[in-house]
């Protein structure tokens, strides 16, 4: 008998070891992503010191979208966008007397306005840390110095003007944007012709006027347009209102049909920080729903705290939550959504659990590894932190197109 057992044993302590190699495994594979389809983007950039992600990712947006136009591939100064919508923020701050904030944030409508109004320049022209002997962005002293300058001025009673009856305040702002940004060029050679900022942004083919942005809330009606109150929506730039599952439907469609989208988000969420310098972005599932665990081993994960799940997704693939509109709603009512930072998402994919993902282009540099600035990011939490997207127009199904009046 005691043979017996000293055999069972041994059998228990095999079973053991091939179950925990087992689960090492698992855990060691890691996320295995296959790509579904991907668009061409341009290289990724480091906005590094400075609040303009609206700028990175706008201007990756544009670039994007020339590559798609068969136009080539263009490297644009965010500088110079940089420069002529700070000016503008901070004359819209003076003349609310404060009531629109001024700060290096913003949105893709202000990408969109600078280029309609101002024009386009390539990068050589205004590149990024040149005034302060740097190759990347630094806008915390410009900001320490025009931002008491535009309180001030908002602030004042009666400002003074020159003899053309032009605010002094605003003609020693723009000097010290100047100083750290550069001086906008009124002419320049580009690949041996000569231009101005707005004859080159013709010269693209591009049109402000073919771009929309999307959103998806419930305090709004749908399929009409409505500025979403953001602080950085400074210039109340409107949304067309679908519901969420036409949001994800509408970008897969853009993706499919080969148009970037520009993807304005909250980035504060614990999916975001655990994977994304691994090259991931996720929204663990922490209580069982049927939805979540669709697919999975429903014995292991209802087994498990909301702890364990969230320390998981950080080595492999989870069930992921996927919000219902009002719980997205609560997000954004309550403060937990913000709008936080602007990308690109210029593909799809799915990792080995069968969960779906966007690529995503952002403006960190090359922050992890062998993803050099990209990223997946699972639809579940596009679903959740989307505050809205930016697309061409015609990115949009006929259907879609018909619902929200678009031409």
């Amino acid at each position: 008998m005691k043979r017996i057992t000293i055999i069972f044993a041994a059998m228990l302590t095999g079973f053991a070891a091939v179950a925990q190699t087992t689960t090492n495994e698992k855990k060691d594979e890691g996320y295995k992503f296959t790509v579904i389809k991907e668009l061409p983007v341009t290289p990724v950039k480091n906005q590094a010191k400075a609040g303009t992600c609206w700028d990175y990712a706008g201007t990756a947006f544009i670039e994007a979208e020339l590559l798609r136009m068969g136009k080539g591939e263009y490297d644009l100064s965010e500088m110079f966008n940089a420069y002529n919508d700070y000016c503008d923020r901070a004359m819209a701050a003076i003349r609310t007397h404060g009531d629109i904030s001024f700060s290096q944030g913003g949105c893709f409508g202000d990408l969109l306005h600078v280029m309609e109004q101002y024009g386009l320049v390539p990068e050589e022209q205004m590149r990024p840390g040149v005034m302060y002997r740097d190759s990347l962005s630094n806008h915390s002293e410009l900001s320490a110095m025009t931002n008491p300058m535009v309180k001030a001025a908002a602030g004042s009673s009666s400002l003074q003007s020159d003899s053309n009856y032009q605010l002094l305040c605003m003609k020693a702002i723009r000097a010290v944007h100047q100083v750290y940004l550069g001086v906008p060029p009124e002419q320049f050679t580009y690949k041996g012709k000569s231009y101005t900022p707005q004859s080159f942004y013709k010269s693209t083919g591009l049109n402000a006027d073919d771009y929309i942005q999307i959103t998806a809330f419930l305090h709004e009606p749908l399929y009409k347009t409505f500025a979403v109150e953001s602080p950085d929506n400074w210039r109340h730039d409107l949304s067309y209102n679908v519901t969420l599952d036409e949001l994800l439907e509408i970008t897969d469609y853009a993706i499919q049909e080969g148009y970037p989208v520009g993807w304005d988000a909250d980035v504060s969420e614990q999916g975001f920080r655990l994977g994304n310098k691994k090259g991931f972005c996720v929204l663990p599932a922490t209580s069982v729903d049927n939805n979540a665990l669709a697919g999975s081993d429903l014995a292991h994960w209802t087994g498990m705290t909301a702890k364990a799940i969230q320390d998981e997704a950080a080595e492999h693939p989870t069930p992921q939550r996927w919000v219902t509109p009002e719980e997205r709603q609560l997000g954004w009512d309550n403060h937990e959504t913000n709008d936080d930072h602007l990308m690109l998402i210029y593909g799809t994919a799915k990792d080995q659990m069968g969960n779906e993902y966007y690529l995503v282009k952002n403006s960190w540099g090359n922050y992890n590894g062998e993803f050099k600035g990209m990223f997946f990011c699972s639809k579940a939490y596009f679903r959740y932190k989307t505050i809205t997207i930016l697309i061409h127009k015609d990115a949009l199904s006929k259907n879609m197109k018909k619902k929200l009046g678009v031409k």
